[in-house]
């Protein structure tokens, strides 16, 4: 059935694939004129344009979200969100799951795709991993964003966990940036990013739901640097376990 059904999978593949750079194209214009508006206005724009190319792309292919509150989420407060990153998918995923003014923190790299990364550019802090030295004026960034009542989001794991545990080890500069301005973290979850796009090739979209979940915030009131290895060590057992709980499907030992 699998082998009957893969000439249907691979054009409903490229019907994705279309659609997504259409519906780009026509949001591209708009997002060059907000670019205008400097980093933090027109950065606010940006994301409310790529928040509309998702709205229009998922229910164009079949994919459709669901909203898990383990604790009130209150969006007029500032929060350093940390979700876990097992797809591709996770980048547009974001755009459904964070309706408020933030900004992602992102690999540096995705800013060469064409079109996509002029997009990217405007709408991310990007951070070169190995480089210390952008890394650091990453996280300065970052800071000053919170500063002003925006939202930050980091995949703590810094790249797809392609392992078969819930999580990879953490990074250390989503808390370092949450101590230093006392913003609380707020973890969310992606459930379903590895099912409805592996990891392994980007021709494995398929349609389905998208779970995302909202767990309790975690205080950062009053913490110093000599308390970022265990509030990381907290978030991290706090994830893993609620991934468990749900079942997470890349999940195997």
């Amino acid at each position: 059935m699998k082998l009957l059904l893969k000439p249907f999978h691979y054009l409903y593949s490229i019907w994705a694939f279309l659609s997504f750079i259409a519906i780009m194209l026509i949001i591209l214009p708009f997002v060059f004129i907000a670019s205008f508006f400097g980093h933090v206005r027109g950065g606010n724009m940006i994301i409310g344009l790529c928040r509309l190319w998702a709205d229009t792309w998922f229910p164009v292919i079949g994919i459709w979200f669901r909203y898990i509150y383990e604790a009130p989420h209150d969006r007029k407060r500032p929060f350093i969100f940390v979700s876990n990153h097992i797809s591709y998918l996770d980048a547009a995923i974001l755009c459904k799951a964070f309706r408020q003014p933030f900004r992602p923190l992102a690999k540096a790299e995705m800013g060469k795709v064409p079109v996509f990364g002029y997009i990217y550019k405007n709408a991310v802090v990007s951070v070169q991993r190995d480089n210390p030295a952008h890394r650091a004026k990453s996280v300065r960034v970052l800071t000053s964003l919170t500063k002003k009542g925006i939202s930050v989001l980091v995949f703590p794991e810094g790249t797809f966990n392609m392992g078969t545990k819930p999580l990879r080890d953490f990074y250390d500069g989503a808390f370092r940036v949450a101590i230093e301005t006392q913003t609380p973290i707020k973890p969310v979850l992606f459930l379903d990013g590895y099912n409805r796009m592996h990891y392994g090739t980007v021709f494995s979209i398929c349609p389905g739901p998208c779970r995302i979940v909202y767990l309790e915030e975690v205080p950062v009131a009053g913490m110093t640097a000599e308390d970022l290895p265990a509030l990381k060590e907290k978030v991290y057992r706090i994830m893993e376990q609620k991934l468990r709980d749900y079942k997470a499907a890349w999940i195997k030992d």
